[in-house]
């Protein structure tokens, strides 16, 4: 199953059209989109977060001309940061909660877990983590000073 899932979920972003309005903020949009679903596949398969890019398996460089990205996971999320080297440019970031998957599915068990996701960009321009988002009594958000962006 391997990098094969994980490909499948996670790779279809970084290969679509983007010539027409390519512009600096597609690149941290598809990469951190691209790392959300890799953790969730991940999860999927292992039970467990990425903490590397090694282990995420998507081959994407952790630092690019304009963003600097990076992995922090815990053992109930993983946050997946693109962030700006440039003062002029919005940073983001994507959270995967593990939740209880009767939240998504009626039939399954109490104890059946699944991952939810969400990208966040942060409102204004900035070289630095943007607020984390959060899972809280069943609801994900954007953290603070963030707006959520479809996936």
């Amino acid at each position: 199953m391997g990098i094969g899932v994980i490909g499948a979920i996670a790779l279809p972003s970084l290969f679509q059209d983007t010539t027409c309005g390519n512009t600096p903020t597609m690149e941290p949009r598809q990469y951190v989109g691209s790392m959300n679903r890799a953790q969730k596949a991940l999860f999927i398969e292992k039970s467990a977060f990425a903490t590397s890019f090694d282990a995420l398996g998507l081959g994407i460089k952790t630092e690019t001309t304009n963003f600097k990205y990076s992995i922090r996971a815990t053992k109930k999320a993983a946050f997946n940061y693109g962030v700006s080297k440039k003062k002029d440019l919005k940073s983001y970031v994507g959270g995967v909660f593990i939740v209880p998957a009767k939240n998504f599915e009626p039939n399954a068990a109490k104890e059946e877990r699944t991952t939810t996701s969400i990208l966040c960009e942060a409102d204004s321009p900035g070289t630095i983590n943007p607020a984390e988002p959060t899972y809280e009594n069943g609801k994900i958000a954007c953290g603070k000073g963030t707006t959520q962006l479809p996936q």
